[in-house]
Order: structure tokens, then C-alpha cells, then sequence
């Protein structure tokens, strides 16, 4: 897992799908919102490309790209923080 929640909510991201649809280009708040309105098969081909790579757990190294369950983590966060 990424630590995903030292990302500021207006960090700018790019939300793609493995199935080529467009990607949507803003921050990382908007791909989480956008996130969690996608359907379950929509929501496991989603990746966000970040503009500055951050720590992910057991990698000596830092990513650029967040998986599925990391979104899901930033969509967590953002309803837990907007309610």
C-alpha cells in the first residue's frame, strides 16, 4: 500500500482505465470523487498517475501510479472528511 494520505487533495492527477477510455485530468480530489461514482468493473481498471511519486510500504523505491485499492483509500478519506 502507498501512503496515500500524505497526498494533498490538490495535488494535480490523472485518472486512466486499462480500457482506454478518456482520462480525466485534474487533482487528486477529483479522482477520487470520480472514483467513487464508477461502477465496480470501472473501479478495478482504474489507475492515477501522480505528478510526484510518493512512498509505497515494503519498496525502497516511490510510485507514480496508485492502484484500485489506493483510490479506494482517497475516496474513503475524502468521505470521511466531507461528512
Amino acid at each position: 500500500m502507498a501512503f496515500t494520505d500524505d497526498i494533498p487533495w490538490d495535488q494535480p492527477a490523472t485518472m486512466i482505465d486499462l480500457e482506454g477510455r478518456a482520462p480525466i485530468i485534474g487533482t487528486i480530489r477529483d479522482c477520487a470523487l470520480h472514483y467513487g461514482l464508477y461502477k465496480p468493473h470501472a473501479r478495478d481498471n482504474a489507475r492515477v498517475l501522480l505528478t510526484k511519486p510518493i512512498h509505497r510500504e515494503g519498496r525502497a523505491t516511490r510510485t507514480w501510479l496508485l492502484d484500485p485499492s489506493e483510490i479506494a483509500e482517497l475516496a474513503d478519506r475524502l468521505a470521511r472528511e466531507t461528512n
